[in-house]
C-alpha cells in the first residue's frame, strides 16, 4: 500500500490527501477567476447606469439648454379651442391622501412629488423631477390639459433610484391602457393612457393629461403619452 494514501473509518476520507489539495487548490484558482469576472460586469454595469448623469455632469453648462429643448413644445403650443374637453367630474375629497401634488404611476416604477414653476424658472422643477407646465390645466381644472414634464437621465447628484421614481427614465416603457394616477388637493385623478407619440411637438391637445420627456440626453425628439381622466 502506498504509504502517501491513508485511509479511516470516514468514507470521505478514502480519497488521498494529495487529491483533495488539488482540488482545493483548483477550486480556489476556479473562484478567483469567477470574482474577477463578476468585479468585471459590476464595473460594466456601474459604467452603464451612471454615464448618463456623468455626461450630465460632465456637459453641465449644456443642462438649461436641454432643458430649454424639453421646454420648447409648452413654449411654441397654439390651442385650438375644439381640441379642449373640459368636464365637471370630480373624484371625491379624501383627508387622508397627502396635502402635497403626487404623480404615481405603477407600471413603470415612479412614485413622484409634482413641482411648480413658470416656465421662466422650469430647471428648479426639473432638478428635482417631474414639472408640472403653469401655463396649462390641472386635474381639477380641465379646461386646458394637465401636462407633466420631466428628463429621463436627470443630473449626477441622483441615484439610480431616484432617476427611476422621479423622473421619466421609464417613460417609453409605458403602455397604452396602463393607468397614471394623479393626488391634487387630496383627490385621487386615475387617468387611462391611450395614445402615443414622438416627435417634436405634442399631437393631441384634447388629452386630459400629457406626460413627456426627451428621447435621448439632447435629442429634439420627445416623447409623449396622452391619457384621458377615468370616473370611476
Amino acid at each position: 500500500m502506498p504509504e502517501h494514501i491513508i485511509y479511516s473509518a470516514n468514507p470521505s476520507e478514502f480519497i488521498p490527501k494529495y487529491i483533495k489539495s488539488k482540488f482545493k487548490m483548483r477550486l480556489s484558482e476556479f473562484l478567483l477567476e469567477v470574482s474577477k469576472v463578476m468585479v468585471f460586469f459590476g464595473i460594466v454595469l456601474l459604467v452603464i447606469s451612471f454615464a448618463p448623469s456623468v455626461w450630465y455632469f460632465v456637459k453641465s453648462a449644456e443642462i438649461e439648454k436641454i432643458s430649454q429643448i424639453l421646454a420648447r413644445p409648452i413654449s411654441e403650443a397654439k390651442l385650438k379651442p375644439e381640441t379642449i374637453v373640459s368636464k365637471t367630474y370630480e373624484p371625491r375629497f379624501d383627508p387622508k391622501l397627502p396635502l402635497e401634488s403626487r404623480l404615481k404611476v405603477q407600471s413603470i416604477g415612479v412614485d413622484t412629488e409634482i413641482h411648480e414653476a413658470t416656465l421662466e424658472n422650469l430647471e428648479n422643477a426639473l432638478k428635482k423631477g417631474v414639472w408640472r407646465v403653469s401655463d396649462f390645466g390641472t386635474p381639477a381644472d380641465r379646461q386646458k390639459p394637465t401636462i407633466l414634464a420631466a428628463h429621463r437621465f436627470g443630473y449626477l447628484a441622483w441615484s439610480n433610484l431616484y432617476r427611476r421614481k422621479n423622473s421619466f427614465y421609464n417613460l417609453p416603457k409605458l403602455k397604452v391602457g396602463q393607468t397614471v394616477e394623479i393626488t391634487w388637493k387630496q383627490r385621487k385623478y386615475v387617468y387611462e393612457v391611450y395614445g402615443e407619440s414622438k416627435g417634436e411637438e405634442i399631437s393631441d391637445y384634447s388629452a386630459n393629461l400629457i406626460l413627456y420627456t426627451c428621447e435621448a440626453l439632447n435629442s429634439p425628439v420627445r416623447i409623449f403619452k396622452y391619457a384621458r381622466l377615468l370616473e370611476i
